[in-house]
């Protein structure tokens, strides 16, 4: 299928990369370690994901929770309300109060290439779409998705580079024929780059970003081009991290995010800042 090209074509990258660079990194991982948790809880101005907006510009919170079984495996759990309960502005145009509970699984091949899968739950949405709600539904009347993952670290062989490919597999990812029927899954890829200064100043980190959603056919990227690859997610985020403690520390954090598609963003526009600040135990 013409839409998992991009995700066969990393896989085969992979392949090869993890091969050459087994034996010289294989020092470096240790398959056991003492199981641990981390949690953390984020307070943002707003809720950007991939250049989409959620809930609108209202003050959203994040909880999360891992739990790392080993060096190289862990499970997670995210969370995200912007505690609102009118589920439209005023105008029954714009969506407002939003939901969502993720699940997810992350192990490392090794401390370049990591793997995870995550499972998107949005309830909320039902208010908008009359959607199935049900939880495990991945029918094309539910509201859960399944996402796969690739993440490439190239900051211990290269530069303080990271890049990200990322294909859903399951889910309420379908489009339709001409009729609006016969659904199939679409495979919506997303890909993304990051690339990292650290301590450029008072110890701010500057990370400018770029993300893409390569085949958009069945509209999950509500805000983007559904008919070309759409550049969604461009922008910069300054970071700085304080400690508090051994265990607490509380990074802040500041971006600035340009939706470049061509269509579909008059409802949220295409400029965002979104602020943050966490607390965070590990």
């Amino acid at each position: 299928m013409k839409s998992t090209l991009p995700f066969l074509l990393i896989f085969s990258f992979t392949g090869i990369l993890n091969a050459q660079y087994q034996e010289s990194l294989k020092d470096t991982i240790e398959v056991e370690k003492e199981s641990s948790f981390s949690a953390q809880v984020d307070i943002l101005n707003q809720y950007l994901w991939r250049g989409q907006s959620y809930g609108g510009k209202y003050v959203a919170a994040q909880p999360s929770l891992e739990y790392a079984i080993t060096d190289n495996l862990s499970i997670g759990i995210w969370a995200t309300t912007n505690f609102q309960k009118l589920y439209y502005e005023t105008d029954e145009l714009t969506p407002r109060a939003y939901q969502e509970l993720d699940l997810g699984i992350s192990y490392a091949l090794n401390n370049f290439i990591t793997i995870e899968l995550w499972d998107y739950y949005y309830p909320s949405v039902e208010k908008f779409d009359d959607e199935d709600t049900s939880i495990f539904n991945f029918g094309d009347d539910g509201v859960q998705t399944l996402d796969a993952l690739l993440i490439f670290d190239f900051s211990e062989i290269w530069l303080p580079l990271e890049a990200s490919i990322s294909t859903f597999i399951a889910g309420n990812d379908y489009r339709y024929d001409s009729d609006e029927e016969n659904p199939k899954q679409n495979f919506t890829t997303y890909v993304e780059l990051n690339y990292y200064f650290e301590d450029v100043l008072a110890e701010i980190e500057i990370n400018p970003f770029a993300g893409a959603v390569l085949n958009n056919q069945a509209e999950y990227y509500e805000y983007a081009d559904f008919d070309k690859v759409s550049f969604i997610n461009l922008g910069v985020a300054l970071a700085r991290e304080f400690s508090l403690n051994n265990d607490f520390s509380v990074p802040v954090n500041l971006k600035y995010i340009h939706n470049a598609a061509t269509e579909n963003t008059d409802i949220f526009g295409r400029n965002f800042i979104v602020a943050g600040i966490a607390l965070v135990y590990n």
